[in-house]
């Protein structure tokens, strides 16, 4: 009887353990974040001097990207740069093209690039002795690498307001993040992932009561 009983325990407890690896397992599986990315460094050199103006302005940026997927790589479309003038974004004041690559699980990248601006939108932009406000967005495509292949593409945009002195560079020390209004991805494979559970434990309790059945039946018949 009480072997049986012991048995019957330790089967429920090896049930449950495999319950939450498995349950572990699928949700690094199913779940899908979209990369973090955010701006390091920009800067618009001809704006600290007016006789700058026509000697080809360079607007330099620098982008992190993160991984933030356990179990998945990101394979990057061309990261298409946007800088605006603010508030209304009516007028561009410049455009960075940056190849696309693949990241692996959980891997950081630093991503340099250039493009011409149009300084007189920036002057405008930028107050002679105080600072001035650009919007960068950033546009690009991804596809998720699991291991039975890549998922079909996801469009991203994102955004941020960046604060530059009268000298055209980037205020803050610390990263700007990109961010989207967009929802989150992975709502629906949340939905999933919990009904699927819900199914295996609903499965497990079963499985552990009719453990308890047949211990109660042995015992009777044994004292019968």
């Amino acid at each position: 009887m009480s072997a049986s009983r012991n048995q019957g325990g330790c089967g429920c407890c090896g049930g449950i353990f495999s319950l939450g690896m498995s349950a572990l397992f699928m949700w690094l599986w199913i779940h899908t974040s979209n990369p973090k990315c955010s701006i390091q460094t920009l800067s618009l050199p001809s704006l600290r001097s007016a006789s700058n103006l026509t000697a080809g302005p360079t607007l330099s940026l620098t982008l992190r990207l993160v991984n933030p997927n356990q179990l998945k790589g990101i394979k990057y479309d061309p990261l298409n740069v946007t800088v605006y003038d603010f508030p209304n974004k009516s007028n561009v004041i410049g455009n960075i093209l940056m190849l696309g690559f693949y990241q692996g699980y959980r891997k950081k990248a630093t991503k340099p690039g250039q493009g011409t601006a149009n300084t007189t939108v920036a002057l405008r932009a930028v107050s002679e002795n105080g600072t001035g406000v650009f919007r960068v967005d950033m546009a690009t495509a991804v596809k998720f690498k699991t291991l039975y292949g890549y998922s079909k593409r996801h469009k991203i945009r994102i955004g941020a307001d960046v604060v530059v002195n009268a000298s055209g560079v980037k205020v803050d020390r610390k990263g700007i993040r990109l961010r989207s209004m967009a929802p989150k991805m992975g709502n629906s494979c949340v939905v999933l992932l919990g009904a699927l559970f819900n199914f295996l434990l609903f499965a497990l309790l079963d499985f552990c009561k009719g453990y308890a059945i047949k211990g109660r039946i042995t015992f009777c018949v044994i004292d019968g």
